[in-house]
């Protein structure tokens, strides 16, 4: 019995070496391929970003302009040195200001001495500063955030943690290396898409699960709900005649490129499927891996058994994961259907906005992939799984 978890927990970890390999060169490979032909930013100009400490707040200029009777303009100026964190000019010190107004709604909060804060090269004469305050920087909280969760994930979750840390950290490279300079460079958004896809599924089910019946059958129920999830998209673009002009970003993404324009209908058929895809694998896995574990306490459960055991377990996923559709676009949307709602008297109006519409057909879509992932998955279970006499 020991030879054999001996001989098993080798396998699996030439399985994730393997895979690892495998991923990093899809990668590397991936990349060099997507970013052929890329022009898009040839030529053009960018304004100098660096990251900074406020050293010192040299100077308060504050300014007061009547607008009315009631109203009144105050601006306000914060002259400050910044010392520097990165590239060439990384300790040196740099002068520059912040602006502050009554009529901005909102607006970042006064700087002080201590705070680390983005500047844009954009000079100011009159106040002989180089340097305009941009952001303040929040990536390094949002790192430490992230890096508590890889602790946690890796103190409760051990060796299937870590192979977890792996699984999000070659999803993000797909997504970012690959997929996203893929659409710039004008290559064919719908077969990145799906590829894209095909690679999480098998990269995931491979390092968090490994070479095995229960991946198998999470493979096949997966692929099949983003078949019907993909398959559902192409032909309701068609019936709600769709143009891809979701709000104002779209716009911007139509004008990127005036000579080879980004096709927008591609964009929301990719934001449905890659959004659908996380909750599709979810509930393949949660019932490939409930079957799974009941097959190996009884070694007679039969093709009937089994079949019927896993569309009992998706009937209680189905619900959940639904909502968890459903809630994560409503959240992602808020603010702009609140906005449409307020300013618009009709309610038939809203639900016919493009940007309505391509959230409801998200929720909509992704839940028919999660309803046909369960019963594939459950069939692919009985097949696999059942006890043979």
């Amino acid at each position: 019995m020991k030879d054999k978890m001996k001989t098993d927990s080798a396998k699996r970890r030439w399985v994730i070496a393997i895979t690892i390999i495998l991923s990093t060169l899809y990668i590397f490979v991936g990349h060099k391929i997507a970013v052929q032909g890329m022009t898009l930013f040839d030529g053009r100009n960018y304004t100098e970003v660096q990251k900074a400490k406020i050293t010192e707040i040299v100077d308060r200029l504050k300014e007061e302009h009547p607008l009315s009777e009631t109203e009144t303009l105050v601006i306000e100026e914060i002259i400050f040195n910044a010392e520097a964190m990165t590239g060439e000019r990384k300790g040196s010190i740099l002068k520059g200001e912040q602006n502050l107004n009554t009529y901005a709604v909102v607006q970042l909060k006064p700087v002080k001495v201590g705070d680390t804060v983005l500047l844009y090269n954009i000079p100011n004469e009159d106040y002989g500063t180089e340097w305009t305050l941009g952001e303040y920087v929040r990536t390094d909280a949002l790192l430490l955030l992230g890096v508590a969760f890889m602790v946690l994930l890796i103190v409760f979750g051990r060796q299937q943690g870590f192979q977890t840390i792996i699984s999000l950290i070659y999803t993000g490279l797909a997504i970012f290396i690959v997929f996203i300079p893929a659409i710039l460079s004008g290559k064919n958004i719908y077969y990145w898409s799906i590829l894209t896809c095909v690679f999480i599924i098998l990269m995931t089910f491979l390092v968090v699960s490994g070479l095995n019946k229960k991946s198998l059958v999470a493979g096949i129920g997966c692929f099949g709900g983003i078949l019907v999830a993909g398959g559902l998209t192409m032909i309701m673009d068609h019936v709600l005649k769709l143009t891809g002009m979701v709000d104002e970003d779209s716009a911007f993404l139509l004008l990127l490129n005036k000579d080879q324009p980004i096709d927008l209908k591609a964009i929301v058929f990719a934001a449905i499927i890659i959004g659908a895809l996380g909750a599709i694998m979810d509930v393949a896995m949660s019932i490939a891996s409930s079957l799974y574990e009941v097959k190996s306490q009884s070694d007679k459960m039969t093709f009937k058994m089994i079949l019927s055991s896993g569309i009992n377990i998706g009937r209680d996923i189905m619900g959940t994961m639904a909502n968890t559709l459903v809630l994560a676009y409503i959240g992602g949307s808020l603010g702009v259907v609140l906005l449409l709602i307020s300013y618009n008297t009709s309610l038939l109006d809203v639900l016919n906005r493009e940007l309505v519409v391509v959230e409801i057909l998200q929720a909509l879509v992704g839940s028919f992939g999660i309803l046909f992932t369960i019963p594939l998955t459950a069939i692919a279970s009985a097949f696999l799984f059942k006890h043979k006499s």
